[in-house]
């Protein structure tokens, strides 16, 4: 069994790419409230032929059933591809004959977004949009051939370095599309120390090292542990321990807390 240490500058570089690559465009993320005919407001005349084409840009009650970015509960697909955080990740890639493709949902102040793998013949925008009629705030849209896991859609070289990315990208990947108190993952802060701002109260003996690790068996198999530190209520520290069946990059992952920050008497 051999085990890796990973610096936290790599986790955190690697995962601040990740980020950058499902960043949403600002017309999916805020998208604007209706405006124009609906309100019932007159459109202003037009000055020239290019102003007369901005009229037919204004949404109507026409639109309503059009699934487009809105901010009335109704999910729509992104123009964001998931599978593009995988292009320059070392160690990892995407299985061929799967394209990974991702869906929003937005109300005012908050929002929520899920990914799926779907085989490539199923992943034209007609057959992702056929099922937004199935989706409800509590159910995402499920294409159809979509795996129960986009993980398993994913394949690599079974080096340390890839099952450390591999847990970083599972849970960018849950955290894809959320706002406001649907946010989770976005609130945890890598670290390899614990912050030295608080006083922490440990439920069990403080870990000698924070630093991310991965254990690799001679069969294969696979263990990540890192640690990250909530900076929003409830703040604690927590640490990661993904398990890495052989052959899969599909983990069994605990994200549990083991310290926080001591109450002053």
């Amino acid at each position: 069994m051999s085990v890796q240490a990973i610096p936290l500058a790599a986790v955190s570089k690697i995962r601040q790419y990740i980020q950058t690559a499902l960043a949403l465009p600002e017309s999916e993320a805020h998208p604007q409230i209706r405006s124009g005919f609906e309100t019932g407001e007159e459109p202003p005349e037009p000055e020239s032929l290019d102003q007369l084409g901005d009229l037919f840009n204004v949404a109507s009650p026409l639109d309503k059933d059009v699934p487009a970015p809105n901010l009335e509960g109704r999910w729509f697909v992104s123009s964001v591809n998931p599978g593009s955080a995988l292009i320059k990740l070392p160690g990892l890639r995407l299985k061929s004959g799967f394209r990974l493709v991702s869906y929003l949902y937005r109300k005012p102040e908050q929002g929520m977004g899920t990914i799926w793998a779907v085989p490539e013949e199923l992943s034209t925008t007609a057959e992702l949009e056929n099922v937004l009629g199935q989706a409800n705030d509590g159910m995402p849209p499920h294409p159809r051939g979509a795996l129960s896991d986009f993980m398993l859609a994913i394949e690599g070289d079974r080096s340390a370095a890839s099952f450390a990315i591999a847990s970083l990208v599972r849970r960018e990947f849950l955290e894809f599309g959320r706002l406001g108190k649907q946010c989770n993952w976005s609130h945890h802060r890598l670290v390899d120390a614990p912050p030295p701002q608080v006083k922490w109260q440990w439920g069990t003996s403080p870990p000698k090292d924070l630093s991310p690790k991965v254990k690799i068996f001679p069969d294969g198999k696979a263990i990540v542990e890192f640690f990250s530190c909530r900076t929003s209520a409830p703040v604690a520290i927590f640490r990661h321990v993904d398990q890495y069946a052989s052959g899969k990059y599909q983990a069994q992952c605990v994200d549990k807390p083991v310290a926080v920050p001591l109450r002053k008497a």
